[in-house]
């Protein structure tokens, strides 16, 4: 069976994505981390030529992302633990708007899912890369909330965010991922809402985990 779970930045996504694969023994594709993977080698070697096809598709061309054991490998090098500042998010927002980037990615995370049981967490699973997913979930949470659940993630790494600076960082991620011509960040016609304001992470999966039940998982 295939799991779509999809929504806004800082609803985490990411955390009961792991915990349903963990639970169902699934494999476990955080789309959201390859975009920001990607982000990170156009910040690494200061790629804008964002609007030039030509130098898009030769940049692109020398990149080879793979995804093992969880762990997002840029040309063979493990970039996992160098991808969740919220510069690097604020620019995989960005180039996920083009076209090119876009069908990169989403070719790669097709192929990965192919045959497989799998979950996969983004902003576009549900509606582009798996259309036909047996059970797709739209999980997400009010702007404040998810807030401060980011701020938690930052200082969790030794890091001291600021909360108003974050909030601000969210609703700019929300409006571009909503707003941008491509793939916007939109509920699927046959998702299910799961707003996890005031749940736990355990009380959030034990939910999905019951609609799962009726998706013939």
């Amino acid at each position: 069976m295939q799991i779509a779970i999809d929504g806004p930045s800082g609803a985490g996504k990411s955390t009961i994505a792991k915990e349903l694969s963990d639970r169902l023994g699934y494999e476990y594709l955080d789309t959201g981390a390859m975009y920001r993977a990607l982000a990170l080698e156009f910040n690494k070697h200061n790629f804008i030529n964002y609007n030039d096809e030509i130098s898009m598709k030769s940049f692109l061309n020398e990149i080879k992302i793979d995804v093992i054991d969880g762990k997002i490998l840029i040309n063979e090098e493990d970039v996992s633990n160098n991808i969740r500042d919220e510069k690097i998010g604020m620019l995989a927002s960005k180039i996920s708007s083009f076209p090119l980037v876009r069908e990169f990615l989403v070719n790669k995370q097709r192929e990965i899912a192919s045959d497989k049981d799998i979950i996969m967490d983004g902003r576009d699973v549900g509606t582009v890369i798996l259309k036909d997913a047996e059970c797709k979930i739209y999980l997400t949470a009010i702007l404040e909330k998810r807030a401060q659940r980011r701020v938690e993630q930052l200082k969790e790494k030794g890091e001291n965010p600021q909360y108003e600076t974050v909030l601000d960082s969210i609703r700019k991620r929300d409006y571009d991922d909503s707003n941008r011509a491509h793939s916007p960040l939109k509920k699927a016609e046959d998702a299910i809402i799961v707003d996890c304001t005031n749940l736990t992470v355990d009380e959030t999966v034990e939910k999905i985990l019951g609609i799962l039940s009726n998706c013939g998982g």
